[in-house]
């Protein structure tokens, strides 16, 4: 923009780009600048700065709300929104910053936007028909002259839903019948309109995204799951090449494994207008691939084709299907794109390597201890087969990570801990501009040495080298919440989630950072969509607790804390709920409880009861047990969690947090 401080910012969901872009025509057609991003693809670093500087910039920020916004608690508009939402409180209450238009009939109630945009009056322009009226009105705003306030902007009456002043009461009297019969007419246009915007392919950042669903068995034989789930992934893998298209990952596309859900729904569900689906079966020497292209606006086929080749062609043929899908999307989607090779496959081409390396990750994405240590087999068998195979030591070493983490303590954590680090090492002399690598280095750092500036830097290089991943924006941020900056870490979860959206643990990072901002309500929704994708797995359901702990509604705290599954998470839930009320004895009672029953797993969360129970002497006692013990909660959450930070002006929270490397609470202040 040339002229940034005279510029307008439009912000809409993609489902609104059509109305957007009449809105901004419109603006343009009258002289006004306009920053309206048609980019096919957000996120990442580069994004996030260039975001940042235009909504700092901007003189006027234009939020188009509608029943599409309402309706999505996810995306990157809402991002734009809250950064719109912070510049306010630097801004006069007599100047106008913030100039809502709503496109249908959402009322102000059930829009779900900041408190800011409440302040100030909407503009209605249904379907995004903008009049004359609202150019100039932008215009006005635009005029350094006379500032207008805000709450006392009145948008021209023909696109503005509201009450009429005293004065005009008459004339609405007299207009009244005639609006009645136009609104008859043209609210249930504007419905359709709508519902035809909802319905078809949305803005070009969505059109250009797929979704690989897990390929189906067709071998005959259960062992050889790990086979076709890992060609699946090899197709993500192949097709995230591609910078201008969205892929959606595994743990998200593979919830739909089995699924009797139609395409559409399942491309609504997960964002995409394209699902690549077929079946695999290995018989012998020979293998059959079967794939389909998917449009799920219409559940139409784009694309089919069945291949027979031999085992050993096994990387040839992955090269050739991920062509074919390429080609049906290349004349909209990707033009002048061009493949090339899979980061997954061992360098000397060994199939042997490469298929324990897939069984290897077969077993690590089941999370138990047997099935890391299966993991930890296979993973060693790839790296033996092939000494160079530098994803495989990788993966290696965030299977010994996980496993030292979850499982074990003492002398096994210690030697899980020194494998994970030589495997990673390993993995970076290797290929150093491997993001697997950095990821697994960054692990074992955060989590065995508990170096977070280490791990912050290891956790960045991996973002700048697979930028549109989901793992390297989601453990980036979630080591930005470490280091106390809960707002970017929320930034870069949601930039997480855009490319896996039905990953529910990540869900439960986002309520954790949301919380620790006292963002309740944002909170409760990402922490209830964590639930409703996994209602039986632990912790989430504590995580609501205290949420609910924070709004002081004891009742409903308790209420989620007995819905936790049994175990060390239930009771620390009901042993910080306990704390609440006149019944001392149950409190007691239930803090005993934990701490016989699982003070070995749970320090930190005892650390907290004792925070509720005002005992600030043991709080930081079992702050430092937790911290000896390795609990990696004392590290990941103690600079955003409201319970421990009742503590921070005490002298003994700065001397703890530079006792285990995080920044005191007065380094934290003012960094975003």
């Amino acid at each position: 923009m040339t002229q940034p401080s005279r510029a307008v910012f439009l912000s809409y969901a993609s489902q609104d780009a059509e109305a957007a872009q009449k809105i901004c025509e419109a603006l343009r057609a009258a002289g006004v600048e306009v920053w309206f991003d048609q980019s096919e693809l957000r996120g990442g670093d580069a994004w996030d700065q260039k975001i940042r500087r235009e909504i700092h910039d901007c003189a006027l920020f234009i939020p188009i709300i509608s029943s599409n916004t309402a309706s999505r608690h996810e995306g990157y508009f809402r991002l734009e929104w809250d950064l719109a939402d912070q510049r306010t409180h630097m801004i006069a209450r007599n100047r106008a910053f913030i100039v809502p238009v709503c496109l249908d009939a959402t009322p102000d109630a059930g829009a779900d936007v900041p408190e800011s945009f409440q302040r100030v009056q909407w503009t209605r322009l249904p379907g995004g028909e903008a009049p004359p009226a609202f150019a100039e009105r932008v215009h006005k705003l635009l005029s350094p002259a006379e500032p207008e306030k805000p709450s006392k902007a009145v948008p021209p009456e023909s696109s503005v839903v509201g009450t009429p002043s005293p004065s005009r009461r008459l004339l609405w009297k007299a207009v009244l019948p005639a609006v009645v019969v136009v609104a008859l007419v043209l609210v249930p246009f504007c419905y359709l309109v709508l519902d035809r915007l909802g319905h078809s392919k949305p803005a070009a950042q969505v059109a250009n995204s797929i979704a690989v669903l897990p390929l189906a068995n067709e071998s005959g034989e259960a062992s050889q799951q790990y086979f076709s789930d890992g060609i699946s992934e090899d197709l993500i893998t192949a097709l995230s090449q591609f910078s201008g298209l969205k892929v959606i990952g595994r743990t998200s596309a593979f919830q739909f494994r089995d699924s009797r859900e139609d395409s559409r729904s399942i491309g609504a569900k997960l964002g995409v207008a394209h699902l690549l689906e077929g079946s695999v079966r290995k018989s012998g020497d020979m293998i059959r691939v079967s794939a389909e292209l998917i449009d799920t606006t219409d559940g139409s086929t784009q694309w089919s084709e069945h291949y027979d080749r031999p085992y050993k062609d096994l990387f040839a043929l992955q090269d050739e299907i991920t062509h074919a899908v390429a080609g049906a999307l290349r004349t909209k989607l990707l033009p002048g794109e061009q493949l090339t090779a899979q980061s997954d496959r061992p360098p000397s081409g060994n199939l042997e390597a490469y298929n324990a390396l897939l069984q290897g990750q077969f077993y690590y994405l089941r999370e138990t201890e047997a099935d890391w240590r299966k993991a930890i087999e296979f993973y060693t068998l790839a790296v033996g087969l092939d000494p160079r195979y530098a994803v495989a030591w990788s993966r290696l070493s965030r299977a010994w990570s996980a496993l030292g983490v979850e499982f074990l303590a003492g002398a096994a954590w210690q030697e899980a801990h020194t494998k994970a680090r030589e495997a990673a090492e390993r993995a970076l002399a290797l290929a150093p501009d491997l993001a697997a690598a950095h990821l697994a280095r960054g692990f074992y750092l955060q989590n065995a040495d508990f170096d977070l500036r280490g791990a912050e830097a290891e956790f960045r290089r991996a973002l700048t080298l697979a930028p549109h991943e989901g793992e390297p924006n989601f453990y980036f941020g979630r080591q930005l919440g470490a280091l106390g900056r809960p707002e970017p870490a929320i930034e870069h979860i949601r930039q997480a989630l855009a490319t896996e959206p039905l990953r529910a643990n990540w869900y439960k990072w986002l309520a954790i950072y949301l919380a620790g901002l006292n963002r309740l309500d944002e909170a409760t929704r990402a922490i209830s969509r964590a639930i409703e994708l996994q209602p039986g797995a632990s912790e989430y359901h504590m995580r609501l607790a205290l949420i609910k702990i924070q709004r002081g509604d004891a009742q409903a705290a308790l209420a989620a804390a007995q819905q936790e599954p049994p175990g060390y998470f239930q009771d620390s839930a009901l042993a910080l709920v306990r704390q609440f009320g006149g019944d001392r004895s149950g409190a007691d009672a239930a803090l005993r409880t934990l701490i016989e029953k699982d003070a070995a797993l749970a320090p930190y969360p005892i650390a907290q009861v004792y925070a509720l129970r005002n005992d600030a002497s043991a709080t930081f006692e079992w702050l430092d047990r937790a911290f000896s013990d390795h609990d990696s909660s004392v590290v990941n959450l103690l600079l955003t969690d409201p319970i421990i930070l009742r503590y921070k002006d005490d002298p003994r929270f700065a001397a703890f947090c530079q006792k285990i490397g995080l920044p005191t609470p007065s380094e934290v202040v003012g960094r975003t």
